[in-house]
């Protein structure tokens, strides 16, 4: 029977790590709260857990504790090599080898004996204080490594006692006898599991699964092996070398169990000291950061070196880049990323290890606030986490539902319902949030209209105005200009067909996207392809050379939240044609720095690009209405109302700057 008891503890211990890592990722969103009960993954974890105890207890009525129990260590390697923590598997394989030879000499030197009920009496009380020292120093102790150590060690005791009971019971249904010490025995073992259970919990809030689980598995064990060998009486047979032979193994799968705990990826975090200077040490939570070349990430670089310019603290968290650079002044943790494979360069991360990479970070930097961008993974966990913590929160929104549509491939009947389920999925993770922003008012009120609470406030993204005014040679022709992604909501094909109908302008396209070939074949089909250039993605500085060459900027999107193209465009002194939609009318102003068109209408953009071409009096009047229009949206003024927010968050009284949307 020890074999098949040997292959049941093997089973136990690979549910215990599937348990571990799916409890783990609950917890580390919701804290060790009552909450966190109705989340899928721990109760998936409960469920796995129950199986482990069941075959757990078939093992132990077949064969004696100092066999089954040892083998419950496998669990940390199985739970380190989930977590792909692949650079210790030496300490991995050494844990493995100690516990093998382990239960190779316990199978053969170990007596299975009866347990009484005065022994369950007294390995109860043993089992007591051990669960009492290390509950008392986590209760003590503000540092989450050694909370993590003590919460899980202290756990590890209640389920070595429970190992015992389980014994008691197994044996006493096996030989056909079930009375009230037995009884007494089951009802031990569910508060046994109901108090390890709980300080488990504990233990995953403050720290890493697999850190969680060799605490388990060294704590059980010892406790367990040691019941069963001086108080059942298991090693009265054990010879002299065999026992030094057990002691020596034990050490060396310890000794597995504790490189595995102390190796660099191990550690809870790396502890920060807590801020207590006048600057604020900040988190930004980034789906998107450079190099990804888009609006929302060049806000939140943007964002984050202005706020340490200003001299606080800033960390961002962000998915990881093989193009990454570093950013002077800010300190960027890249979170493991994953390429999708027709778009090689977004980048995203798996809900199950942004959860955990997030959290630990989260609770290593301590920050005075957090600042997220997003509510998909990176932004979700990071404002999980603070939350959980109590940790002040901000969150921007950057998105609509239609930029994505095109990438998705939603079919346009399913677009409403996505759309719904879209704002839906943003309300439940930004009403975790303290304050919530969103770039322009008509941006506030799409989110009240789609069922965001009405507490969202406006905060313009703001611009560096000075970086954009410089002077380049211009062309012979009037030249139209569009940057953005080009992608079905960028609406590019009708500045194409608009600018066809005006031979005596030429047109520059900076951006790439999923729609670029089909609108280089329009471009071919409309015969202007010696009049427009479509230049991709290209670097700040021939950005900022495209600005200054243009005579006039075009925006034909429809799904713009404020459109920091256009405000760049407006910074370089450009007149600006815009469609009527969303936030842009909160740039353009007919007449005054340029012209609205309806979405849609060629023949309406082509009279507005055709005035613009023709009248250069009118392009200098405009141009120097959008620098005047655009002077209200200076980046230190967007700095300085997020710093008042910021204030607010955290419960300072701070004025709240009135900044232009």
């Amino acid at each position: 029977m020890t074999p098949l008891a040997i292959t049941l503890a093997v089973l136990s211990a690979a549910c215990l790590a599937l348990a571990t890592r799916s409890q783990h990722d609950a917890v580390t969103v919701s804290g060790a709260k009552l909450g966190m009960v109705r989340d899928p993954r721990w109760l998936g974890g409960l469920a796995l857990l129950a199986v482990g105890a069941g075959v757990h207890a078939a093992a132990l009525g077949m064969a004696p504790l100092t066999v089954v129990q040892p083998i419950g260590v496998l669990a940390i390697g199985m739970t380190a090599l989930l977590d792909r923590r692949f650079r210790e598997i030496p300490a991995i394989l050494l844990t493995t080898v100690g516990v093998g030879a382990f239960v190779f000499l316990a199978s053969g030197s170990a007596t299975a004996t009866p347990v009484v009920p005065d022994a369950e009496l007294t390995a109860g009380l043993v089992a007591l204080g051990g669960i009492a020292v290390p509950g008392v120093v986590a209760a003590l102790t503000t540092n989450a490594r050694i909370r993590a150590v003590a919460f899980a060690s202290a756990g590890g005791v209640a389920y070595g006692y429970v190992s015992v009971l389980m014994r008691a019971v197994s044996q006493s249904v096996q030989q056909g006898g079930f009375g009230l010490s037995h009884i007494a025995s089951a009802l031990g073992i569910a508060l046994s599991l109901a108090v390890g259970g709980w300080l488990v919990q504990h233990a995953y809030a403050d720290g890493p699964p697999h850190l969680a689980v060799a605490c388990l598995t060294v704590a059980d064990p010892l406790v367990a092996v040691g019941l069963g060998a001086f108080l059942l009486g298991e090693a009265a047979h054990l010879s002299p070398w065999t026992g030094a032979a057990l002691i020596t193994c034990a050490l060396a799968a310890t000794g597995g169990v504790l490189a595995l705990a102390c190796h660099p990826r191990a550690t809870l975090r790396t502890e920060l000291p807590v801020n207590t200077s006048s600057a604020l040490r900040i988190v930004i939570a980034a789906d998107t950061f450079p190099p990804d070349v888009n609006g929302a990430a060049r806000f939140a670089q943007r964002l984050a070196v202005g706020l340490a310019g200003n001299g606080h603290d800033v960390h961002v968290i962000a998915p990881d880049s093989p193009r990454a650079t570093p950013i002077e002044g800010v300190t960027v943790h890249r979170l493991r990323s994953h390429r999708l494979p027709f778009y090689p360069d977004f980048r995203f991360c798996l809900p199950w290890q942004a959860s955990r990479e997030a959290d630990e970070l989260v609770k290593s930097l301590k920050p005075d606030v957090v600042h997220v961008q997003a509510h998909f993974v990176v932004g979700r966990y990071v404002l999980n986490s603070a939350a959980a913590q109590g940790i002040p929160t901000l969150a921007t929104n950057h998105f609509m539902p239609e930029n994505l549509f095109s990438h998705a491939h939603v079919p346009a009947f399913l677009r409403g319902l996505a759309r719904k389920w879209a704002y839906r999925d943003l309300t439940r993770v930004f009403d975790r949030a303290d304050i919530v922003t969103a770039p322009t008012p008509r941006a506030v009120r799409l989110l009240h209209d789609s069922g965001f609470p009405e507490r969202a406030v406006p905060v313009s993204c703001g611009i560096d105005i000075s970086r954009y005014q410089r002077s380049v040679t211009r062309g012979e022709r009037p030249t139209a200009l569009f940057v953005g992604r080009l992608d079905e909501e960028k609406r590019v094909d009708e500045f194409l067909r608009a600018l066809a109908r005006v031979p005596a302008a030429s047109g520059e396209i900076v951006g790439d996207g999923t729609c670029r070939t089909a609108w280089e074949l329009l471009a071919r089909d409309l015969g202007i392809t010696d009049r427009v250039r479509f230049r991709g993605f290209v670097s700040e500085d021939e950005l900022l050379d495209a600005y200054a060459r243009a005579d006039l900027f075009v925006m034909p999107g429809v799904a713009e939240l404020q459109s920091l193209a256009t405000m760049e465009a407006m910074a370089a002194g450009k007149p600006v044609i815009a469609a009527n939609a969303m936030a842009l009318p909160h740039l353009v102003h007919p007449g005054r720095n340029g012209w609205l068109f309806e979405p849609g209408d060629v023949d309406q953009l082509t009279q507005r690009l055709h005035a613009l071409v023709h009248d250069a009096a009118m392009r200098a009047r405009m141009g120097a209405a959008s620098g005047e229009i655009i002077s209200h949206h200076a980046q230190a003024a967007t700095l300085e109302r997020f710093e008042a927010l910021y204030a607010r968050a955290m419960g300072r009284t701070a004025p709240v700057i009135a900044l232009a949307a």
